[in-house]
């Protein structure tokens, strides 16, 4: 079985859907966004 394979059907596993769902609500909080915004804009930044 291939890793894409194993992480697919980890991701439709009860566990795997709360991990998905724990990352959506983390990912809303306003607070994390503005972190990931830093970091994509460092990242960006660094590209050039």
């Amino acid at each position: 079985m291939s890793l894409v394979q194993r992480l697919s059907a980890f991701l439709r596993s009860p566990r795997g859907q709360q991990l998905v769902d724990r990352g959506r609500r983390e990912l809303a909080k306003p607070e994390n966004q503005a972190k990931l915004k830093r970091l994509a804009s460092r990242l960006s930044s660094r590209r050039r």
